[in-house]
């Protein structure tokens, strides 16, 4: 088979684990009564994001092939997800927090280093047979895209229904869609587990053979946090975890929020509120497209200009949440999606890119360890654990469906002014002057 071709299922497999269940577990928590805990949910992946995948990177380039390890932790994340959607279905509705908690907990810990290890597959495979990393990665990167999308549109529309699997696109008559229950873990699990077996297949990525010891101190990039005795990438890092607040929060309380509209006599039939999860896969094909724009805006503005987009998207992005809803007002939700790409593609990528021109090549992995560390572990925790506090206080302390309604847009009012404050803050303290000839090795 084709080397390329091999490591797109590979990229498409890895990220379809994750989209069969991550924008839509919080409306199956919902479901059984967990709704008051999905900012626990989500927060754990950050949390996990901390340490897991230097620990994993260091048993990678000393011990285990990376593409073995990769497999391994798969099948282990594959098989405690399987165990999690067991017990839902056992349990029914009487599901118990610590238990679902803890399967959970357990499988994100073995799946989210894999990401890195998947990237880290895909690039010595590529180098080791003499392909330009940076020319032919970015399309492989892209199917991992459509692989999320993927699995969100299964979910959306398979169910089984008077024992029965089939497909429902409307969806509006009832439907036991995937998304709504346990299902989506074993959807996810059989993917892992596919996964599993296929890295055994790939090209063999060999070991570290050095002597030389690298700490865990090392693996973390903690080195690398002596720039934060450089006022700019001290700020630049500061805000970067503030931003990193709002990354999960539309993953764990989308899908719920639009799915609350089923109660609404007025949108109970409206294809958005029945198939909230197709509806949100219109933010994961904006993200594909939208890192096409990156490299001529960053060359055009700069990055403190693009990180302020990437800002005030998010501010779009839950204010138009707040002010939608699936019926006549679906065309704001719509545009919420669009506007997603911007905001997360114009973030990390711009930021990693900021990161990668600033550095110095001795810390320059290192960097970009504090700076995923900052968003996707520090940020997106305290943002998970911050928003579950004003969900729970405006929505599921209420029992009338109106009243939840007036609580969600409530909540994602917060959210936008949260980003709207971090935007204009952000605007002010963080200094930095456009040199366009600094990026002139970015194509576009």
């Amino acid at each position: 088979m084709n080397l390329k071709l091999r490591l797109i299922i590979l990229s498409f497999l890895q990220f379809g684990v994750w989209g069969a269940y991550l924008t839509s577990m919080g409306n199956y928590l919902g479901s059984v009564g967990l709704g008051s805990k999905i900012g626990l949910f989500y927060a754990m992946q950050g949390i996990v994001s901390i340490f897991m995948p230097a620990i994993m990177g260091i048993i990678a380039d000393r011990w285990i092939q990376a593409q073995k390890l990769l497999g391994i932790s798969h099948f282990l994340a594959a098989i405690f997800l399987i165990w999690a959607g067991y017990y839902g279905m056992t349990a029914g509705e009487h599901v118990e927090f610590s238990r679902l908690f803890l399967l959970y907990s357990l499988s994100v810990t073995f799946y989210m280093p894999t990401i890195a290890l998947s990237n880290s597959v895909a690039y010595t495979v590529l180098v080791n047979n003499n392909f330009d990393t940076i020319k032919a990665f970015p399309p492989i990167r892209t199917l991992g895209t459509v692989g999320f999308i993927c699995a969100m549109l299964f979910v959306n529309f398979a169910g089984i229904k008077d024992g029965i699997f089939q497909f429902n696109f409307s969806n509006a008559t009832g439907f036991p869609s995937f998304q709504n229950s346990y299902s989506q873990f074993f959807v996810s699990g059989v993917l892992g587990i596919l996964l599993f077996i296929y890295s055994f297949t790939l090209p063999k990525c060999e070991v570290n053979q050095s002597t030389e010891k690298r700490t865990l101190s090392d693996a973390l990039g903690l080195k690398a946090f002596a720039l934060f005795k450089e006022k700019k990438m001290a700020i630049f890092f500061i805000f970067s975890m503030f931003l990193g607040v709002s990354l999960q929060i539309t993953n764990g309380y989308a899908n719920p929020f639009i799915t609350s509209f089923k109660e609404i006599p007025e949108f109970s039939n409206t294809w958005g509120s029945n198939n909230a999860n197709a509806l949100i896969s219109l933010s994961q094909v904006s993200e594909t497209l939208c890192i096409l724009l990156i490299p001529f805006f960053l060359k055009r503005y700069g990055i403190k200009k693009v990180m302020l987009m990437a800002m005030f998207a998010w501010f779009l992005r839950f204010g138009l949440f707040g002010l939608g809803n699936p019926g006549g007002g679906v065309w704001m939700f719509v545009l919420s999606m669009i506007v997603y790409g911007i905001a997360f593609d114009f973030f990390n990528v711009s930021g990693s890119l900021f990161v990668d021109k600033e550095t110095d090549k001795s810390i320059r992995s290192s960097a970009q360890g504090v700076f995923m560390m900052m968003t996707n572990g520090f940020g997106a925790t305290i943002g998970m654990l911050g928003a579950q506090e004003v969900v729970n206080h405006y929505v599921f302390s209420q029992t009338d469906p109106l009243l939840q309604l007036e609580g969600w847009k409530t909540s994602w009012y917060i959210f936008a002014g949260y980003a709207l404050i971090i935007t204009i803050a952000f605007a002010i303290v963080f200094k930095h002057k456009h040199n366009p000839n600094e990026l002139k090795d970015i194509k576009h």
